[in-house]
């Protein structure tokens, strides 16, 4: 199985956006920005701007991961500002799924859809075969460095069952504390996309390029 991995840029040094962003584009495989509104979760993140002030010296897909109430308020905005996926909550969009889905779509971008820890695979089961990513929340998202969920290893071994059965063709992602304790786990359980936060990437090391080096030792013990 391929693996891939999205860093989570909220948890990068901002000091050093440009110099980790070099970096980044040559090891990594995505780029993923969390844009929160306070509302949806009780934290403030980045933003549709500064995924514009990124695009010139990104060279990998940027994955906006909205965490807000009203996501289709954001869709045109990142499509400018050159976000290559969009990703939703689940929880956020019931009652307009399909209309989201066709209108990100329509922009030529992917679509990620996002399950909170306590949202059931079956919430999206009239919509899973047109999705390009799901994102198993493994934390209560609003925060970095929170404690790992064990019961979200059961929904990603359900959701690559699914996969496997169905022949559907989406990518299955991990979001929170994917680090040295869990890789081999969430490995197991069908994980195929890591979101790197503090834990498993940026806090090995001030210097990017060794963080790297560890993260991969961990990953591949």
């Amino acid at each position: 199985m391929k693996y891939f991995f999205s860093p989570s840029l909220m948890c990068m040094n901002l000091i050093e956006l440009k110099e980790q962003l070099l970096t980044l584009n040559e090891k990594a495989d995505f780029l993923h920005v969390d844009i929160m509104d306070g509302h949806f979760v009780k934290n403030i993140t980045l933003s549709p701007l500064f995924i514009e002030q990124i695009k010139p010296i990104a060279k990998i897909p940027i994955d906006a991961h909205l965490m807000v109430e009203n996501p289709s308020d954001y869709i045109d905005v990142l499509k400018q500002s050159g976000a290559d996926y969009i990703t939703v909550h689940a929880e956020t969009i019931k009652g307009f799924a399909f209309r989201i889905i066709e209108r990100i779509k329509n922009l030529g971008l992917k679509v990620g859809i996002a399950l909170n820890p306590a949202t059931d695979i079956n919430e999206i089961h009239y919509y899973i075969n047109r999705v390009d990513k799901i994102t198993i929340m493994t934390v209560d998202p609003g925060f970095a460095g929170q404690p790992f969920i064990p019961e979200m290893l059961e929904k990603i071994k359900k959701l690559k069952e699914l996969k496997e059965k169905e022949g559907y063709n989406f990518l299955i992602e991990a979001d929170g504390s994917c680090n040295a304790k869990t890789f081999k786990m969430l490995k197991e359980a069908g994980c195929e996309v890591f979101v790197l936060g503090t834990s498993g990437l940026f806090n090995n090391d001030a210097n990017l390029e060794k963080a790297w080096e560890i993260m991969l030792r961990n990953f591949n013990k």
